[in-house]
């Protein structure tokens, strides 16, 4: 089987699943959470801080980024030449701990990096993202880390014979 009856399985796997609307999940949840809190006058916002400071995670995806590249003994210009993103938004990424990347250029990192699906899951959560099993895109993306794909240009033939927004 080749890679491209491969990649159409494991689409058909996930998006033939009946799926859940987020929208009517969220009405669901917002009108049991209005019901429960009715009489309520105010909250003990202490409770939220503390659990803030308690579950808040200093990893943040520059960190785990520059260890990734660490670990793999990796100069900062292979990496942003491979990624085909500028050397000024990787410095950027590098000097401003604030500074937060788009879905895709963390993946074009990842990408570069040569990351398992479990380490791109994990640098991907760093910077608030995910590669949800219910989008064509994101399945692309998930299954060539699975199946260590790492040419750009491969990837960008799977998502655009999908009609799916291709990497830059």
């Amino acid at each position: 089987m080749n890679m491209k009856e491969k990649l159409e399985k494991y689409l058909n796997n996930y998006l033939d699943e009946p799926k859940k609307t987020f929208t009517g999940l969220f009405k669901m949840a917002r009108s049991s959470f209005f019901e429960e809190s009715l009489g309520e006058a105010c909250y003990d916002y202490s409770e939220i801080n503390n659990f803030i400071d308690k579950n808040k995670d200093e990893n943040t995806f520059q960190t785990k980024l520059f260890k990734y590249i660490d670990d793999k003994n990796l100069k900062d210009s292979d990496v942003y030449n491979k990624a085909r993103i500028d050397r000024r938004l990787f410095s950027k990424i590098r000097s401003d701990i604030n500074y937060h990347p788009s879905k895709e250029t963390v993946i074009l990192l990842a990408l570069a990096l040569e990351l398992s699906e479990y380490e791109v899951e994990d640098l991907l959560e760093s910077a608030s993202y995910s590669l949800p099993k219910n989008t064509t895109y994101d399945l692309i993306i998930r299954f060539c880390f699975k199946e260590c794909i790492y040419d750009i240009n491969q990837i960008n033939e799977f998502l655009y014979d999908h009609d799916c927004k291709i990497l830059n």
